[in-house]
């Protein structure tokens, strides 16, 4: 069992661990189908008169040897879940297969017995460690005595010349247990401290990825719920003003991040003014969507408390360079739309030119006054200026995100490119109409990653039941 890792429910084991203990398992199969095949080649080695042991020896030893190493593999496919207990088949496979070959050959088995201990330091457990530890210390202790009597002995041991012809006494054994199989036993023991020190340090990295793990994981939803909450803070149902047949509005935006710093925001002032706002804040992530939720508040109170666009970002200017330590900015365009008239009042704040189409029209920037960007420096004055939307004209208005969206060969889009996917679509509908835009720009940006947040919001007039549309009138 994976210490610390491992609850009473499995289900509640870190991935990372469960994938990491997937994989020892995995790599311990394979070493021990390795270490099969060497047994079968002993076993062929014998039979060639290399080893001299005896035939009934090896014919009863290396099948067994051979099924104890080959028996998690046959095993594996057969179970349905992760089980700690397999580990521990796994080893004690090992063990019992190193056991009888070191029986049968034991004095070509000494490197053999560090392979349990390698292999369970793949688990990062100490308990596993251990007991392959003690285990392997007594097999090979019982291995070496009984080999002596069956296998094929160590000429060191004893001054026979043929196997056959040794003689196993008490001093053969004492000597066999003080000078071999001590030795061995204090070597395996010293290596397997070396690999529980490396297997130790290990798993300490591997719960720190753990840890940075669930860190993250806790982090995107935090940022998926915050993503949530920006997207309800813009006005996302439409048709927007269903009641209301003189003009049509739709917006969208797109964040770079999991949260953006564009926003957009219609609202009624009252029964006769539609207010608009595009903004686009500095920088990207979590601080431009703070600074963004402010702003828009900002913005949106000074307008309902019937403000002008040039006294709105007047006041939400030194409002936000109040403790703006942190030296952001947001770019802003605000209009205020007479819906009776078509009369807009409107005032820049450092941002993109709007693009307007008069009735059978086609899309044109139109180059308006520009002022300084908000919570850039105190006590800045704007200017605002009067625009007329004619029944069938069309406005759009956008962020940089757009025009400054790069394809793979880091080529602008430009406006160029976004007046003439607009006038491809002038004919339609603002929703219909910028899912064109936004196709358009998609195909140009192909496979390239976004680095900016890309809004748009379009406002088209369209008179009322009783006004018949500029191309009829006389």
């Amino acid at each position: 069992m994976v210490q610390g890792a491992v609850d009473t429910d499995r289900q509640t084991v870190n991935p990372i661990f469960l994938e990491n203990e997937r994989e020892a398992n995995q790599y311990s199969c394979r070493c021990l189908q390795v270490m099969a095949l060497i047994a079968a080649l002993a076993w062929v080695l014998n039979l060639l008169d290399v080893f001299i042991v005896p035939p009934l020896v090896m014919n009863i030893g290396m099948p067994v040897c051979i099924f104890f190493f080959l028996l998690p593999t046959l095993l594996r496919p057969c179970m349905t879940r992760l089980d700690w207990r397999f580990q521990y088949l796994i080893m004690g496979c090992c063990i019992l297969g190193i056991t009888v070959l070191s029986v049968a050959i034991p004095k070509h088995t000494v490197l053999a017995w560090i392979a349990p201990v390698l292999l369970s330091c793949h688990y990062y457990s100490r308990k596993l460690t251990a007991a392959a530890l003690a285990t392997s210390v007594v097999c090979l202790n019982v291995s070496g005595i009984v080999g002596l009597y069956i296998g094929e002995g160590d000429p060191n041991l004893t001054n026979a010349l043929h196997a056959e012809e040794a003689v196993i006494t008490p001093d053969v054994v004492r000597e066999a247990v003080l000078f071999f199989l001590l030795p061995r036993s204090a070597i395996l023991v010293g290596m397997a401290f070396v690999c529980i020190t490396v297997a130790k340090r290990t798993r300490s990295l591997l719960e720190r990825q753990a840890a940075d793990s669930s860190a993250r994981q806790r982090i995107e939803t935090e940022l998926n719920v915050a993503a949530q909450i920006q997207a309800d803070m813009l006005p996302s149902i439409f048709p927007a003003f269903p009641e209301r047949p003189e003009f049509d509005i739709y917006a969208s935006m797109t964040p770079a991040k999991e949260v953006g710093g564009d926003f957009y925001d219609f609202f009624l002032v009252d029964d006769d003014h539609l207010a608009m706002v595009i903004a686009d804040v500095s920088g990207k992530g979590v601080p431009a969507a703070l600074f963004m939720v402010i702003a828009k508040t900002l913005l949106k109170n000074a307008v309902q408390l019937g403000l002008s666009p040039k006294e709105a970002l007047d006041k939400v200017n030194n409002q936000l360079c109040e403790n703006n330590e942190s030296e952001m900015f947001v770019t802003v365009w605000l209009g205020v739309y007479e819906i009776s008239t078509g009369r807009l009042t409107a005032a820049n704040a450092g941002h993109e030119y709007p693009a307007i189409r008069r009735a059978g029209g086609r899309f044109e920037l139109f180059k308006d006054r520009h002022g300084f960007v908000l919570a850039g420096m105190e006590d800045n004055r704007y200017q605002e200026y009067e625009l007329e939307i004619g029944v069938g004209d069309t406005l759009f208005l956008y962020t940089d995100g757009v025009a400054e969206a790069t394809d793979g060969a880091n080529t602008l889009y430009g406006t160029d490119r976004m007046l003439a996917a607009l006038n491809q679509s002038s004919a339609l509908p603002p929703e219909q109409l910028l899912q064109q835009v936004k196709a358009d720009l998609n195909r140009f940006v192909g496979a390239a990653p976004q680095f900016d947040d890309i809004t748009m919001l379009s406002l088209q007039r369209k008179g009322d039941a009783a006004q018949p549309p500029a191309s009829d009138r006389p």
